[in-house]
Formats: structure tokens, C-alpha cells, sequence
């Protein structure tokens, strides 16, 4: 679905923070990320990419970090990701990971070279909150995000 199909179809969900979404086809395969930051619910900036040989969850992390720069510095945003594992990794793992020198009680962290800038990005921006949104919920941005996320498919 085009970014077009997606504004014409739905209309739910929050209007305003940045949506965020990334996927690979297979996983792991190819994958896309995509970020749009909203506002009054108008477009205000949004960003997209692709890599050849990804995963699901690296895709999601990229698509959060890129969140991060497309909010002004100062400016409060929830960034809304449909990955519990993002959630989760930021706003309740990194801190110990952090202080055991980044790593799990089990071993070590997958994906650090996008968990540690992320996390550092979320400290460094106490106006940014991080909160999780149902995937594949009819919410307009949601749908939005992934259509940003998969459209490296329709090039």
C-alpha cells in the first residue's frame, strides 16, 4: 500500500509524535524502515530507507533512531513503534545492560551498534517519550510508517 492508499483509507489513531515501523521479507532478508512525524496531524518531516540483508528487529531500532533526529531539538514527541522489543530494550533493559558494560546476564546484546545510539538518544532527549502502538490497527500513522517501510517493494 502507497503512502497515497493509506490517507485516503484510514483516519484513527493519535494526530500527533512519530510513527515508526521496519520490516525484512524474509526475516532475515531484505527490509525497510520508515518515520513520519506528525504534527496537528499534518505531515511535517518525514524518512525512509532500505537495506539489502537486515533483519525485523534492526529495521525497527534503525526506524527509531531516525525517529529521533526528525524532532527538533526541545520539542516534546512521543515516537510510537509497533515493537514491543524497541520498547522494551530503551525503556527497560539498556540502563542494566549499560551498567554491566553492555551485556545481558546471558550474553551479549544483539544489535548494539543501533541499541546503544538509541538509548543515548533517548537519555539525551527527556522530551521524547517512546511508547508502543498496535500494528495493523487501521491508525492512520501506523499505516503511514509502514507504507514508508515497505515501499523499497513497489521500487
Amino acid at each position: 500500500m502507497t503512502t497515497e492508499e493509506v490517507l485516503a483509507e484510514f483516519s484513527d489513531g493519535p494526530g500527533d509524535g512519530v510513527f515508526t515501523d521496519g520490516g525484512a521479507v524474509p526475516n532475515p532478508g531484505p527490509g525497510g524502515w520508515g518515520a513520519v512525524y506528525v504534527r496537528n496531524g499534518k505531515v511535517v518531516a518525514e524518512a525512509n530507507g532500505h537495506d539489502p540483508d537486515t533483519t525485523n528487529n534492526r529495521m525497527e531500532l534503525t526506524a527509531a533512531l531516525e525517529a529521533t533526529k526528525l524532532v527538533p531539538d526541545g520539542v516534546a514527541a512521543t515516537i510510537y513503534t509497533d515493537s514491543r522489543l524497541v520498547v522494551q530494550t530503551i525503556n527497560e533493559w539498556a540502563a542494566g545492560w549499560e551498567q554491566r558494560g553492555w551485556r545481558r546476564k546471558t550474553g551479549p546484546v544483539e544489535n548494539l551498534d543501533l541499541v546503544q545510539p538509541l538509548y543515548r538518544a533517548c537519555r539525551a532527549r527527556p522530551e521524547i517519550k517512546l511508547e508502543w502502538i498496535a500494528a495493523h490497527s487501521g491508525y492512520l500513522w501506523n499505516e503511514y510508517a509502514d507504507a514508508l517501510a515497505s515501499r523499497w517493494r513497489l521500487e
